[in-house]
């Protein structure tokens, strides 16, 4: 797959940091989730960068200027317990906008405190993450056609 993928090839998997990639069909899908949201581009930001450091450790130094400002949070962590996702929880909910779109990856032990915090529900469709031991799922706060239907590249499991 690394020759196919260069992104692959100059960027390895690595446990140590739960760094693991979504396969690319996962890619396109939760491309094209965000694109159904996130069709507002403010032009004056064309020819920035816009990189914006973010410590999941510290919400509160989030910039005032971003507090209710995306009209869609995505949240695909690398640590997954309680405790960091009351630290996540606290930044996507400073970070969208009123009535905005949360869309998250999380394994499903964690499904009773995701709805607790974020009002996130687990989907059907499922992320491929090929070298991945374990199986993630994906929690949104918005209903989707997209969302509702399984994932072809994850198999079933009685």
């Amino acid at each position: 797959m690394d020759q196919l993928n260069p992104f692959l090839a100059r960027h390895k998997e690595n446990a140590d940091f739960n760094q693991y990639w979504y396969s690319k069909a996962t890619i396109g899908f939760l491309v094209s989730e965000c694109e159904q949201f996130g069709n507002k581009f403010d032009q004056k930001f064309a020819k920035d960068p816009n990189f914006v450091f973010y410590d999941f450790n510290k919400p509160e130094d989030i910039s005032k200027e971003f507090e209710k400002y995306f009209d869609m949070v995505v949240i695909d962590p690398p640590f997954i317990t309680r405790e960091v996702w009351e630290k996540y929880s606290e930044a996507a909910k400073f970070l969208v906008k009123d009535g905005g779109k949360i869309l998250l990856s999380t394994i499903d032990e964690n499904e009773p405190f995701i709805m607790e915090l974020l009002g996130a529900s687990k989907r059907a469709f499922r992320p491929s993450i090929p070298n991945l031991v374990y199986q993630y799922s994906l929690y949104s706060n918005y209903d989707s056609e997209g969302l509702n239907n399984k994932n072809p590249e994850i198999p079933e499991f009685d």
